[in-house]
């Protein structure tokens, strides 16, 4: 991977659990900023990074060295073109720092997304794994809260720029 110095756009990453607003929100992020879009779970069934199924949760276990193997190419490429990333996925703590309704869910699988909205895992598991001073808790409860973190997101992404080049 490019060392940060070398890195002229931002790498953006949007967590959260199932079902706030991910996807869309990096889509529409990286279409105004001009950064790829990497949707993390198309990536994991695209290439079949997983390690079996858990029975349990109805789900996949992610192969992450298979996934981070994929997503580093993708990032060193995105550098040497100067591009910069938004990524969006569910979970943040498999993430090396310097990278930066409905969906037929069983009972099980939906319980534990439940869980880890209320209890905050996400946001935990991103203040636990990164300085606290790139973690930004923005709501997503209507389309007006989307455009706002775009606009903030956008903002910051140009004042990284000026500070970055």
């Amino acid at each position: 991977m490019a060392d940060e110095t070398e890195r002229r756009r931002p790498n953006i990453l949007v967590t959260g659990t199932p079902g706030v607003g991910k996807t869309a929100t990096a889509a529409m992020l990286a279409e105004r900023l001009g950064l790829q879009h990497i949707n993390v779970g198309d990536i994991i069934k695209q290439h079949k990074c997983y390690d079996g199924h858990d029975d349990a949760l109805d789900t996949h276990i992610l192969d992450e060295d298979k996934l981070l193997d994929l997503m580093e190419a993708m990032f060193q490429k995105c550098a040497a073109d100067n591009i910069g990333i938004v990524a969006d996925y569910h979970s943040c703590e498999l993430f090396p720092e310097r990278w930066l309704t409905e969906r037929g869910y069983n009972d099980n699988k939906r319980s534990e997304n439940m869980e880890a909205e209320i209890m905050q895992v996400v946001l935990d598991e991103a203040r636990e794994s990164y300085d606290v001073e790139i973690v930004q808790e923005l709501p997503s409860n209507t389309k007006e809260d989307m455009e706002a973190n775009v606009e903030r997101c956008r903002a910051w992404a140009e004042q990284w720029v000026k500070d970055n080049t």
